[in-house]
């Protein structure tokens, strides 16, 4: 059994600029990663990475189940614009066993539950991050050695990658 990992992003690029390095770090580390954007066209990049890339709309609209994840990380832009990743969000959120993981702005009815955390990126990471940026024809300057988000960091999970960043 994999940890599992599932993040929602707008699209290929945030998701490769603010938290590639942190989903290539955890492939490597043996976690099943699923991506889901809304700009699924090009998931070449992401498959660069080590995840596996699915239409975010479409997923949405699905009424399958499927087993919770152990973490789930989502664009701050997408939280603020679309109601069903929000109360998606909140729902898994009040469950209190799967750690949130959020990049960009975060609403204020959970900002209190999360604190802001770093994830260093491992040599290899990069490596893929700049190769992944590349391939989204984005300038691979963008490839951080850290990258910073806001968590529930539920460390008692699973081994930590996260860390406070204050």
């Amino acid at each position: 059994m994999r940890y599992r990992l599932c993040v929602l992003a707008p699209s290929t690029v945030d998701v490769i600029r603010y938290a590639g390095g942190w989903l290539c770090d955890r492939v490597l580390a043996g976690w099943e990663v699923t991506v889901l954007v809304s700009d699924s066209e090009d998931v070449r990049p992401l498959r660069i990475l080590g995840a596996d890339a699915f239409d975010l709309v479409t997923a949405l609209s699905a009424r399958v189940g499927s087993p919770v994840p152990q973490a789930v990380a989502v664009a701050g832009e997408l939280l603020e614009s679309d109601a069903r990743v929000r109360e998606g969000l909140f729902e898994v959120l009040g469950r209190g066993r799967t750690e949130i993981t959020l990049w960009g702005n975060c609403p204020a009815a959970i900002d209190s539950q999360l604190r802001v955390v770093r994830h260093e990126v491992s040599n290899a990471a990069r490596t893929f991050k700049v190769q992944a940026l590349r391939a989204a024809a984005q300038s691979a300057d963008l490839a951080d050695t850290s990258e910073l988000f806001r968590s529930t960091l539920r460390s008692s999970v699973r081994p930590c990658d996260l860390v406070p960043a204050v």
